[in-house]
């Protein structure tokens, strides 16, 4: 049975544990109240404590940020993470981290991979595509990409993690276990998102697509209450995967909580 948990510490933030490796997402700290700047002149305020700042976070071994928008990599990650810390990215935002001095910051172009290794662990990381806007607002918001961690020991069946990143679903999202394998644990990214008026991120349906089109045995809905875009709540999407009967194992998690990323029938074996 892998050791595989979810540390939830708000908007998009966790940390991931599998096996012997640490990783931290999306990092923002904003407090409550202040603005995250969403780029174009849109700022958006947020409504929520983060349950950790930078100094009180784990010994990392890496940072996966899905894009670079003020709500996933802030002003307080930017002046407080450790620079020496590899950050793996979308193209676009490995530049601009390497301007502002975080020189492992990777590029990761989509299906692009890179692995991780400790003893007769071994966590491969792949890019995986998403969409953050419909039609020509995709030029105006930042490339944005998901990511399949997949932790193998030994000759076993290995153990993959989803994480969607502020992507849109979209059919061709099936293309994600298609080329990486069975998804056992899914990382959603949800809010309904709106931006003049567009939805950016997926809402309640979008998400449940999304469960139904990957049936991931768990997922892990986060990215949903935190700030004042996000227009679709957790329990519509709670709501809808139970009215759909999803076999998905749905587990909310609140800033501050740690989840299991193994399915109930896998631990209790």
């Amino acid at each position: 049975m892998p050791d595989a948990s979810l540390e939830f510490i708000g908007t998009a933030t966790s940390v991931l544990r599998l096996g012997p490796f640490t990783l931290l997402t999306d990092p923002n700290f904003l407090h409550r109240g202040q603005r995250a700047y969403l780029g174009k002149g849109l700022f958006s305020k947020r409504l929520t404590e983060p349950a950790l700042q930078p100094d009180q976070l784990p010994r990392l071994d890496v940072v996966l940020l899905s894009h670079l928008h003020g709500d996933h990599f802030d002003r307080v990650a930017r002046r407080e993470l450790d620079r020496s810390l590899p950050i793996l990215t979308t193209p676009q935002a490995a530049s601009r981290l390497v301007r502002w001095g975080f020189g492992e910051a990777q590029p990761l172009e989509t299906w692009d991979t890179t692995t991780l290794e400790d003893g007769e662990h071994r966590l491969t990381i792949t890019a995986v595509p998403g969409q953050h806007a419909p039609g020509p607002a995709r030029h105006v918001l930042p490339p944005v990409m998901g990511s399949v961690l997949e932790l193998a020991e030994g000759g076993g069946r290995p153990f993959r993690v989803y994480v969607s990143g502020d992507t849109l679903f979209r059919p061709w999202l099936s293309t994600v276990s298609e080329r990486t394998g069975k998804i056992d644990a899914a990382v959603v990214h949800l809010g309904g998102t709106r931006v003049l008026g567009l939805l950016v991120t997926m809402d309640d349906r979008q998400g449940a697509d999304l469960l139904e089109l990957l049936e991931p045995t768990v997922a892990v809905p986060i990215h949903h209450d935190d700030y004042t875009v996000f227009r679709s709540p957790l329990s519509d999407f709670l709501e809808t995967c139970r009215r759909r009967q999803l076999r998905t194992q749905v587990r909310p998690v609140s800033r501050g909580e740690r989840v299991s990323l193994v399915s109930d029938s896998v631990a209790g074996a």
